[in-house]
Order: structure tokens, then C-alpha cells, then sequence
């Protein structure tokens, strides 16, 4: 795929990748070209399955019928993302992750059953290319990193994706996993999700910089600011 918005939509110059407006227009010359209307509706339509999973989750959990459970509401397009990923991809999911999950092959009912405290939850085959749901916030990075080294050393073409919030981005881990991702020149992609609060505190007593994505510059990798509801700039952007 040609590069059609790294190094375009620069973070450190304020832009951010925005394919629909909220009005339903669609710029067509930054549309993905694999992502067919077909396409779009098949997703549209897992999303919505994903709201509706993730609404019952959070009523059991109210009825005591789960320990504990992160929603996911508002971020299903950024879940979507784990769709653009290849069968052989690896996902590194956090605790928030269910949608992407469930996009790349995790059936809902074990994300369920782990959340109720069935370890047999995290049983899934190894084909599935995913770890375990990470707990201690901003430590999942480095499995990635992990991973993503495995891969190059063994000349495999796949990619890992790791999902982390925007409170996680302050977290000593989450550094050292992409500097040294930075360093080797890793296939792996650090996918923030920005809702603008963390576990205690809100984006602006996380960071000074202007972005969590202008980061990316200081570990000598490129990075992408996108609107997290944007489904096209969620897949084209993780596609590329």
C-alpha cells in the first residue's frame, strides 16, 4: 500500500487523520481502497453486536455476576482496528480490549468467562495469535515488543499490535518498549486509545505535549494522530 497519510498528517504539526465527517461525508481521496461499502457494513454491523455485548457485560457486572469489566463503549471503531489486521498478526490486548478480541477470532464467551474468573477464559488455541488480557496498566507494550522482536529474528512477515489508553502512555514500561522497538526497527504498532481520562486522572495531567502520538518521533518511528471514531481512518491507518 503507497504511503497515503504517515508523514502526511504530521502529529507534530497539529493534524489528525480524519476520513468521514461527522455529517457523513467521506473523503474520498483518503478512503482506503480495499475497504468496500460491503465492507463497511459487515463492520458497521459487528460494532453494533460489540455495543450490545459490551452493554450486558456492564449489567452483569452490576449484578455481581462478574468481578469486574472494563466497557468498551465509544471506542468499537478502534476495536475495529484488530479487522485490518492478517490471520498471523498477533494482538496484545489490555484489559479494554474485547472488541479487538472478538475482531481477530477471540469468541466473546471467553472475554465472558475470564471476567467472571474462569481462567479457562485466557484457553484460547494458540492459532489465535492473541495473549492474554493484560491487567497492570502500560506493561503490555513490552510483551509486544517482545513479540515483535521474535518475529524479525526468525524473518516471519507478521506484524503485532498492542492496545494501551491514554493514562498507560505515562507509565515507564510503555517508553521502554517503544524505544527499543524504535532501536530494532520492530514491526510492531503501539495503538493508543485516547478517551481522555485515565484510571485517576484526565489527559492534561497525563502529558505537556500537544498529542500522545507526536511521541513517536523521539523513538525514531512514525506516528499518526486519527479520530478514534472515524472507522476509514481507524483501518487505513493500521492497514498502512
Amino acid at each position: 500500500m503507497a504511503n497515503r497519510y504517515f508523514g502526511i498528517f504530521d502529529p507534530l504539526a497539529g493534524k489528525t487523520l480524519e476520513i468521514m465527517q461527522h455529517d457523513g461525508t467521506v473523503d474520498e481521496a483518503l478512503r482506503p481502497t480495499d475497504l468496500t461499502d460491503e465492507k463497511i457494513l459487515e463492520l458497521y454491523k459487528e460494532m453494533a453486536l460489540l455495543r450490545e455485548v459490551d452493554d450486558m457485560a456492564v449489567r452483569m457486572q452490576r449484578e455481581g455476576r462478574m468481578g469486574t469489566y472494563a466497557p468498551v463503549r465509544g471506542q468499537e471503531a478502534c476495536q475495529a482496528s484488530a479487522a485490518a489486521l492478517e490471520p498471523g498478526d498477533w494482538i496484545v490486548p489490555s484489559y479494554r480490549e474485547m472488541g479487538a478480541m472478538y475482531f481477530h477470532s477471540i469468541p466473546f464467551e471467553m472475554t465472558y468467562r475470564y471476567w467472571m474468573g474462569d481462567e479457562g477464559g485466557s484457553a484460547w488455541p494458540r492459532s489465535k495469535c492473541a495473549t492474554p488480557i493484560s491487567i497492570p496498566v502500560g506493561s503490555q507494550p513490552l510483551h509486544a515488543a517482545g513479540l515483535a522482536w521474535a518475529m524479525k529474528l526468525r524473518g516471519e512477515k507478521s506484524a503485532v499490535i498492542a492496545y494501551f489508553g491514554d493514562g498507560a502512555s505515562s507509565e515507564g514500561e510503555v517508553h521502554e518498549a517503544m524505544n527499543f522497538a524504535g532501536v530494532y526497527k520492530l514491526p510492531v504498532i503501539f495503538f493508543c486509545q485516547n478517551n481522555q481520562f485515565a484510571i485517576s486522572v484526565p489527559r492534561r495531567s497525563q502529558t505537556a505535549s500537544a498529542t500522545i502520538a507526536q511521541k513517536a518521533a523521539a523513538y525514531g518511528f512514525e506516528g499518526i494522530q486519527i479520530y478514534g471514531n472515524d472507522l476509514m481512518a481507524v483501518w487505513g491507518s493500521v492497514k498502512e
